[in-house]
């Protein structure tokens, strides 16, 4: 699936998100559920997450200039790493309303949670069906990412509507912070994880699934390289990955080099969707030239 055709479902989906956040958000002020606010606040990490991925496909297209080699990737990293910020604050939020509710339990509109929370249901369920072919075709982490972000609400609209139902039907309205105190480790669980990842792809980490030793063996197991060293691998943003290293070769002329580091390539992105590599030869090992290879502070 391309591009465009992504984008476009990424819209239409953030439209749907962002009406049903504003309808919880409002539900949940008129029939007084903490559980319904919570949702709201779920939906607003979809709403951010969904943005994130439509804004990383966009500017994915961007060319590179001559001060930012790279491109704009890595504004996708720095948005995930506010998205982390503000979903562990939401959480301590509602944290500490689900307590202050616990201990002075209050009266909740069941009938209003409940018609809300399932239009919120039907919704997610629609964003679903509109995601599903694109984090299915699409190789964007973020799409993949923002749809498992809309199946972990749909979850949460299920737990806040039989939460409301028991409500209706019992008045035990303890249920109410106890679902938002749910959703809440919920949103911490997710937000660590986005936290967690950006700054790990922040501080240039070896991408998560790569083994720096595997592809160290993969690479010499190429008949013409006897050894490589200075590896180094990272991420430019989720789903695009670079590599450089030395790689000590037998002496000979560049025209012989070049069918080594075809292969050597083709290696790198068939087996570990390494796109960018750089790869210098030597002939000589690198202990004669240790400076060169040697990376301090």
């Amino acid at each position: 699936m391309n591009s465009p055709a992504v984008r476009k479902r990424l819209t239409l989906s953030i439209v749907l998100t962002f009406f049903v956040l504003l309808l919880e958000a409002a539900g949940g002020v008129i029939s007084g559920s903490l559980a319904l606010l919570s949702d709201a606040g779920h939906m607003f990490g979809d709403v951010f997450s969904l943005t994130l991925s439509w804004f990383a496909l966009r500017i994915a297209s961007q060319p590179v200039t001559s001060t930012r080699t790279y491109g704009y990737h890595r504004m996708e990293i720095f948005a995930a790493f506010l998205n982390g910020v503000l979903l562990i604050l939401m959480a301590g939020v509602i944290f500490y309303e689900a307590v202050l509710r616990f201990q002075a339990p209050s009266e909740v509109d069941s009938a209003t949670l409940v018609i809300v929370a399932a239009i919120g249901l039907a919704t997610n369920l629609g964003v679903i069906f509109f995601l599903k072919d694109a984090a299915g075709h699409s190789h964007d982490l973020n799409v993949k990412s923002a749809f498992l972000h809309v199946i972990g609400d749909t979850l949460a609209s299920v737990g806040v509507i039989v939460g409301g139902v028991i409500m209706w039907n019992t008045g035990w309205y303890l249920i109410d912070p106890l679902i938002a105190a749910a959703i809440a480790l919920l949103l911490l669980w997710g937000g660590w994880r986005v936290l967690a990842d950006s700054v790990h792809i922040l501080l240039e980490g070896v991408p998560k699934g790569i083994s720096l030793g595997e592809v160290e063996r993969e690479l010499t197991a190429i008949p013409a390289i006897q050894n490589v060293h200075e590896l180094h691998i990272w991420s430019i943003c989720s789903n695009i990955y670079a590599l450089s290293t030395h790689a000590l070769v037998n002496d000979q002329k560049v025209n012989q080099v070049e069918s080594i580091l075809n292969e050597a390539r083709d290696l790198l992105k068939n087996k570990f969707n390494i796109t960018h590599s750089t790869i210098q030869f030597e002939s000589r090992p690198c202990q004669d030239s240790e400076a060169q290879c040697n990376m301090e502070h």
